[in-house]
């Protein structure tokens, strides 16, 4: 789409409405900032959304691409949880650095829409263990170039955990083809 100085961009996801402020991510790039944190309501009702549709396949464990997925992720394995049987979904969080609590941390190279430079995906040697040779989930809260979910594909691969599914809230523009990609629903991409 072009852009045209909008400073917002309607959106109604899980049943819930928001006007996302349209940032400038890029040069001639700006794309509505669609945000969790903070945001109980929308985050609980794309977690359920997202563990509705979950449901149906078989995995191990969830693993959240970026910090700011935690808290999706985390409502997504409470919503997918039997704690009356004693069953709990578990979740990894990757971050964007290696940082000095991680032990024999794990990581590949990823880019990202709102980066201006190629960043590491970590994985901390301990949460790589928890789910090596497990069936995982890939989590993000939205997609753009798909740089992140490739990043984790490739993490999996060099822990032995084989992706299942990829998940995202938003899928931004159509630079990621992935027919398998499980989203709630689109963004576009503005450009001048």
């Amino acid at each position: 789409m072009r852009y045209e100085g909008q400073v917002a961009h309607p959106v109604r996801v899980a049943g819930v409405r928001r006007a996302l402020p349209i940032e400038q991510v890029q040069q001639d790039i700006w794309v509505p900032f669609f945000h969790l944190w903070g945001d109980v309501e929308l985050t609980n009702a794309c977690a359920r959304e997202l563990a509705s549709r979950l449901r149906p396949l078989s995995f191990d464990a969830l693993v959240s691409l970026t910090a700011k997925s935690v808290p999706l992720v985390h409502m997504m394995a409470t919503y997918l949880s039997e704690p009356r049987h004693g069953q709990f979904v578990p979740y990894v969080a990757c971050r964007r650095a290696v940082k000095p609590y991680m032990h024999r941390p794990v990581s590949v190279e990823a880019l990202s829409i709102t980066a201006t430079q190629i960043r590491p995906l970590v994985l901390n040697g301990a949460d790589a263990k928890r789910i090596e040779g497990r069936r995982v989930v890939l989590v993000d809260d939205v997609v753009s170039t798909g740089g992140a979910m490739r990043g984790g594909e490739q993490l999996m691969q060099q822990i032995g955990a084989v992706v299942v599914a990829k998940v995202c809230v938003m899928r931004e523009g159509d630079l990621f083809q992935a027919p398998e990609l499980i989203y709630l629903e689109s963004l576009p991409i503005f450009t001048s």
